[in-house]
């Protein structure tokens, strides 16, 4: 069965079955879209301050943008590409060396790389890459404190291993400690959440959950084959979003667990269940939304001031350049489960259009994400980020893709 066939087969099922938890009509959101660059098309960016000054600035690719305009940029370094895709699928802020300034850690597919960028300190000098391991492809990164200490570290997912890296002794003679997990467990998606409500943040994949144990860093993690579902059914699609997250979404104490098709249509949740034993048990996969598509990357974000966070995701512009919904318009949304009425609750963002002079599918090596949607296009790439790009008080939205790098401005209270 394709990830395209699961998908159907669970609108006309799910839809029936299990309506309640399906999204609710949308709501108005107010948000503005600013254009940082339209005709950028790297799939990553990150917000912070370049040179310094206490402004955030945002890198994107080859390329930083002096905030808070946007309107002067500077050469970062050039990165490699391959076919329409760019090796720098995360920019994550780290300050690797204690200089001060804000370094990136990225990470790229198809040169199987995690690296970090040094930061210069000198607007326009090239930046320095530095190798941290070559693990495999790796789809996207996100910082995450998988140790407990309060620091975060780095998760790619590096599709054919579970692995992350802890930064040692920041400083010039900083270094990289390796936490390889596991090989047969890794998939397309990786992700964090506290599965078994212990306190600390354990690993998801596709396949399972690995189970931070009391000394994550210097005890083993255990593997729990739990699901078979998530990202498409078991040994043939399992294209999960990154990342994979889990939470107490339904109030009763249990983690659910929540995850978008990267390359389909579906953003989903299983429902954490227990036995008349006491076992962990997992529904099957329901509907949060069965319209959008490319949900490839997920987080949770208060973004709208209230201390509650929304699940926030969007579509991956030409993922692939063929895929289902390859061509649809493409949206950016938050949602919210209302635990009095069972229903998510869906807030649009953003909505675009369709890309009406994309070449047919037999011509799929002619698509071009900036020419055939409307100029202007938002997506959500490999990465989003939540944070205050303008400096009033609450969290804005920047989205690089494909068809440009934007961000979206929240109009708060």
């Amino acid at each position: 069965m394709s990830a395209r066939t699961f998908s159907m087969l669970c609108r006309s099922a799910l839809a029936l079955l299990l309506g309640a938890g399906m999204a609710r009509a949308d709501g108005e959101s107010g948000w503005t879209k600013h254009a940082i660059n339209d005709r950028s098309p790297f799939e990553a960016a990150g917000a912070l301050d370049v040179d310094g000054d206490g402004v955030l600035d945002v890198v994107c690719g080859e390329t930083w943008y002096e905030g808070p305009g946007f309107s002067e940029s500077f050469k970062v370094r050039d990165v490699a590409q391959q076919g329409t895709y760019f090796n720098c699928f995360a920019t994550l802020p780290v300050d690797v060396n204690a200089d001060g300034r804000m370094d990136y850690v990225t990470c790229s597919y198809f040169g199987r790389d995690v690296g970090w960028v040094e930061n210069p300190g000198e607007a326009g000098a090239p930046w320095t890459y530095h190798a941290i391991d070559q693990p495999g492809p790796s789809e996207a990164a996100w910082l995450v404190d998988l140790t407990g200490d309060g620091v975060p570290e780095v998760l790619p997912n590096a599709v054919n291993v579970a692995v992350f890296y802890e930064l040692k002794d920041p400083g010039p003679a900083a270094s990289w400690k390796k936490y390889e997990l596991g090989s047969q467990e890794a998939g397309h998606g990786v992700g964090t959440g506290d599965v078994n409500g212990d306190g600390r943040t354990d690993l998801l994949t596709p396949k399972g959950w690995f189970e931070a144990p009391p000394d994550p860093s210097g005890e083993s993690w255990a593997f729990h084959p739990e699901w078979s579902t998530v990202g498409g059914e078991q040994g043939k699609n399992t294209a999960a979003g990154i990342q994979i997250l889990a939470r107490d979404v339904d109030g009763d104490g249990l983690s659910d667990v929540v995850f978008g098709m990267g390359h389909d249509y579906g953003l989903y949740w299983l429902t954490q269940q227990q036995d008349d034993d006491g076992n962990r048990t997992w529904s099957e996969p329901k509907f949060i939304d069965d319209t959008i598509h490319q949900a490839h990357t997920l987080m949770w974000a208060d973004l709208d001031g209230d201390e509650a966070d929304e699940l926030v995701t969007g579509t991956r512009i030409y993922g692939h350049e063929v895929e289902p919904g390859d061509t649809d318009a493409p949206i950016i949304a938050s949602y919210r489960f209302d635990r009095d009425s069972g229903d998510w609750e869906r807030t649009i963002l953003y909505r675009g259009e369709a890309a009406t002079n994309a070449p047919p599918r037999d011509r799929a090596a002619e698509r071009d994400a900036l020419k055939d949607f409307p100029r202007g296009t938002a997506g959500t790439g490999l990465q989003m980020m939540a944070v205050d790009l303008d400096a009033d008080g609450d969290a804005d939205l920047l989205c690089p893709g494909k068809s440009g790098l934007y961000w979206l401005e929240n109009p708060g209270a």
